[in-house]
């Protein structure tokens, strides 16, 4: 059934990944036009399909390989509940949508780089094309093969890296053909607030996964310190991007309008203080769709102020 692919597509986890092409998108389109060149609205709407296809293509390799691991057994009663430990999805039907989804990521990749850089920048195309294959291994070796890096306590760095940095700098990139001394700034950001996604969904599966000897960062840690290490994954992002605003000189233009962006600290601030206040780590869940809508808010707020107002 459609419903049973739509939950191990996990739509929840969406919103996220399109976070840092948004932002990155933005600042290139705001940069092109104070230059007076264009923006081609044809890199954007292909690397949104792209992120989405590598989130999807995580999302099934996930539910894939910790159902053969057998961490899943376990958590088929939580509110992230997999659709092959639960029986809705069989291994040899997610095998075939891992294979299918990557072929058409792979395809899709290479036609948004040859929009973006073909017939002028061939050495950047293949060394995109390198990323590209890169940010699908990524995504399936989280929980798939003999060592998935998601059972050694590397999914954050990897988050980081990949949602973050990537995303944000490699989206910029893909318009403006340069890089920016500041742009790792709001990259560092959205990586930040993505790996606290992660981070806090391995809070809420941290008693399975220690049962499972899957290492994730917040299992290492333990529950206590993982909760201090959240706290600062969701202070550090809106410091960096007044910084990054401080940098671009709008206190000094009084161009106020940009800073708007900053008035998700409350609603964050709030999420934090709940967080900090729950004992039993499956009550975390509905924190994490609330941390990544405002991830995907603060791309959205901050890019659409820029280019109306910057």
């Amino acid at each position: 059934m459609i419903s049973n692919w739509l939950q191990a597509a996990r739509l929840r986890t969406l919103p996220l990944s399109m976070s840092g092409i948004i932002l990155g998108s933005c600042i290139a389109r705001w940069e092109l036009k104070n230059s007076g060149k264009d923006w081609d609205w044809r890199i954007f709407a292909l690397a949104m399909i792209v992120t989405l296809l590598y989130q999807v293509l995580s999302n099934f390799a996930n539910d894939y390989g910790d159902s053969v691991k057998g961490t899943d057994s376990n958590r088929v009663s939580s509110a992230d509940k997999r659709t092959i430990a639960s029986g809705k999805i069989t291994l040899r039907q997610m095998k075939i949508a891992i294979i299918s989804t990557t072929i058409l990521a792979l395809l899709l990749t290479a036609l948004l780089l040859y929009v973006a850089f073909l017939p002028g920048f061939t050495r950047e195309f293949w060394i995109f094309i390198g990323l590209g294959f890169a940010s699908i291994l990524a995504a399936i070796g989280y929980t798939i093969g003999k060592k998935p890096y998601g059972y050694f306590g590397l999914g954050d760095i990897m988050v980081f890296i990949f949602f973050g940095l990537v995303s944000v700098i490699g989206s910029y990139f893909l318009f403006t053909k340069s890089l920016n001394e500041y742009i790792y700034l709001p990259a560092m950001a959205v990586g930040l607030l993505s790996t606290a996604v992660l981070n806090l969904n391995n809070m809420r599966d941290v008693e399975n996964d220690i049962l499972h000897n899957k290492k994730t960062f917040a299992a290492i840690l333990g529950f206590k310190i993982a909760m201090i290490y959240q706290m600062v994954l969701l202070q550090l992002p809106f410091i960096l991007i007044l910084i990054w605003l401080g940098l671009q000189g709008f206190f000094k233009v009084g161009k106020y309008q940009v800073f708007s962006v900053m008035i998700l600290m409350f609603p964050l601030m709030q999420i934090r203080r709940k967080i900090l206040a729950t004992k039993n780590p499956e009550l975390l869940d509905p924190f994490l769709k609330k941390i990544g809508i405002i991830t995907l808010a603060m791309a959205l707020i901050l890019g659409i102020t820029l280019n109306y107002y910057g």
